[in-house]
């Protein structure tokens, strides 16, 4: 749970993406490679964290998301993080948006970006890093 407005960063590993939530400035970030073991065990308590910082956002948020690449596991639950921010914005709590970015040509990558933008209503950015 969060306390406060302390920063919480959650080490990525080869197969778990990093995590960092920033109450403070409303900024979360996602990146690395998600293939974890057992999606719902990883995703589960990074779901508590959004779900807990939800309840007392900052008026701004902003998501970053940088994925090398995940599997089909993986994409459930970044949906349900997803769908838990849609809830803020939809309340007026908070304005939120996400920036998704995508490798110089990797086309996998930008298309998820756009597939998640047409699943969530608030803005996204889908943008190539050079």
């Amino acid at each position: 749970m969060l306390s406060g407005n302390k920063p919480i960063h959650w080490p990525g590993t080869d197969k778990t993406p990093a995590m960092t939530l920033d109450p403070g400035s409303g900024s979360i970030s996602l990146s690395g490679c998600s293939i974890p073991e057992n999606a719902d065990r990883f995703y589960s308590p990074l779901y508590d964290l959004v779900s807990s910082y939800c309840a007392h956002a900052a008026t701004e948020t902003t998501v970053h998301v940088r994925l090398s690449y995940f599997n089909s596991s993986s994409s459930k639950y970044i949906l349900d993080l997803l769908k838990c921010l849609e809830d803020l914005h939809a309340g007026g709590n908070s304005h939120v948006r996400m920036v998704w970015h995508h490798g110089k040509g990797d086309l996998d990558m930008q298309e998820a970006g756009e597939d998640y933008r047409s699943l969530v209503d608030f803005p996204v950015e889908v943008c190539e890093d050079h």
